[in-house]
């Protein structure tokens, strides 16, 4: 079996909602802003979006140390002070040798970012696998989870976002999003898209400026009906079928996954996720599982409601 978390973007079902607030993204070239609650599948679309597109698709998953510039790009100081202690007589350090490209670097100008400007270093694409063949004008990046960041954090990324251009303080190199395009022809359909999808769990209150700046959607925790839909995508694309009794199971199991997160509420334990429902769904199937198995509630401790504490 492939790997249970993927970010290849194949299988996605879309609320509609959400469908317009893309649009809408796209139209104003403003960030989306996704809220809902962990495993709502916030992360998901932006590869979903990229891969039915095919456009360039990068990634940042913010932690409480995340700076702005880390999305933009990072510079070795550690590295550039070992050099300079051991360089020999007579050599000069180069200061792009010390930059690494974020996110935001590689879909605003990739050709900078890989070291298409002169005494750049060339560097690879992190992402060169997924983005093999893909458009090389337009790009969708993720920002994930910006609530775990600095509360300073956000508004720190308003220029760069607004603008699609910022300078590298560490070498003056600047940077914008129509550089690539200009050898092509600098027209408005030469310039290409640029979608920056952000996802917050509202673990903390994002600015004010910043919501100002994005298109805001919500993103509720799927029902019964799209929970078997979502099943049925997933397990045809990857599980190979999804047959009438894996629809039945899947069926109970969604009505279950109501139930316990019900139930998480009044133990003010965490929801189980969409994610956690496909584990237990694909647990059920390979194990022979049902609801009202005598194996079924250790099953739905492991999978869906997971104690945070032992003895809970």
């Amino acid at each position: 079996m492939a790997s249970p978390d993927r970010r290849d973007g194949k299988v996605y079902v879309m609320p509609q909602e959400v469908t317009l607030a893309l649009e809408v993204a796209l139209a104003t070239g403003r960030p989306l802003l996704l809220r809902g609650e962990p495993g709502s599948g916030k992360s998901s679309l932006a590869a979903f979006v990229a891969n039915k597109r095919g456009w360039r698709y990068y990634e940042h998953v913010v932690t409480s140390r995340t700076k702005s510039e880390d999305l933009l790009w990072t510079y070795d100081h550690v590295r550039r002070l070992s050099d300079a202690q051991v360089r020999e007589s007579g050599t000069t350090l180069v200061d792009a040798d010390y930059v690494t490209p974020g996110a935001l670097w590689w879909a605003f100008d990739p050709l900078s970012a890989a070291g298409g400007t002169e005494g750049a270093p060339v560097r690879a694409d992190p992402w060169a696998e997924i983005n093999a063949g893909r458009d090389a004008r337009n790009a969708v990046v993720l920002i994930d989870e910006i609530d775990k960041a600095d509360p300073d954090m956000p508004n720190s990324l308003l220029v760069p976002l607004g603008s699609h251009q910022f300078t590298v303080s560490d070498t003056g190199q600047k940077v914008r999003k129509d550089k690539t395009a200009e050898a092509g022809g600098n027209t408005p359909d030469s310039r290409g898209q640029h979608l920056v999808i952000i996802t917050t769990n509202e673990e903390r209150e994002l600015p004010q400026a910043f919501l100002r700046r994005c298109v805001v959607a919500s993103l509720a925790a799927p029902g019964p009906d799209r929970l078997v839909e979502i099943a049925g995508r997933h397990f045809k694309e990857y599980d190979g079928g999804f047959s009438a009794a894996d629809e039945s199971l899947a069926r109970e199991l969604a009505e279950e996954l109501d139930r316990a997160r019900a139930e998480a509420r009044k133990l003010a334990m965490r929801a189980p996720s969409t994610a956690e429902f496909l584990d237990a769904l694909r647990a059920c199937r390979a194990l022979g599982i049902t609801v009202g198995d005598e194996r079924w509630l250790q099953l739905k401790s492991l999978t869906l409601l997971k104690p945070q504490q032992p003895g809970m």
